[in-house]
């Protein structure tokens, strides 16, 4: 998407059909549902299977949400059932356990879930935010951030740059970076929790 939208205009997109704002939807929490279902210990084909059903719920009952904003907390919960689901189908659940996790889970497991949440949107809203980057804020970046580190001569030739000019472009594509929208709307979320 070229802007990085609120769940609830995403979620009206995606009502009218609009595939790249159910695109969005899916790259921003696919990984809040992979983490509950990593939870729930599910194999990769089970946490497939979670995922499409999720999914699919969600293009079923899509018209029906009263709050769109309460979208991730329905993922989750949609999530969470779904797993449940497989692991009793697949005969693995033991007398007693995880049937209360499935049901009702505890108020513990509320903030791992939210802060997975928050973790994915902030994922999601940095890569958004790096992809509207110029090509060559892009490339530095991506070679500062390397594992293993490349040293700076060798950025300074894949880039044609001269090395004392890395530490200075890092700055302005950090800057220009943390003035985009997405990562300015993290920022103030997050100097407003921690103010409050």
């Amino acid at each position: 998407m070229a802007d990085y939208l609120a769940v609830t205009d995403l979620v009206a997109r995606a009502k009218n059909g609009d595939q790249q704002a159910w695109d969005a939807l899916v790259e921003r929490y696919a990984p809040l549902i992979w983490s509950i279902c990593r939870r729930y210990r599910l194999d990769s084909a089970d946490a497939e299977d979670v995922g499409q059903a999720v999914w699919f719920t969600l293009v079923a009952r899509l018209d029906h949400l009263r709050d769109s904003a309460a979208l991730p907390g329905w993922l989750a919960t949609t999530t969470r059932r779904e797993c449940g689901r497989v692991l009793h189908a697949a005969g693995r659940r033991r007398a007693g356990e995880q049937v209360l996790i499935a049901a009702n889970p505890p108020d513990t497991e509320t903030a791992p879930v939210e802060q997975e949440l928050l973790v994915a949107e902030q994922q999601a809203a940095l890569r958004d935010a790096v992809s509207r980057l110029p090509p060559g804020c892009q490339q530095l970046l991506a070679l500062l951030i390397a594992d293993p580190p490349v040293p700076y001569a060798e950025i300074s030739a894949r880039l044609g740059i001269p090395a004392g000019s890395i530490g200075p472009s890092r700055r302005r594509c950090l800057d220009r970076l943390s003035r985009d929208p997405a990562i300015a709307a993290l920022i103030n979320a997050e100097t407003a929790s921690t103010a409050g």
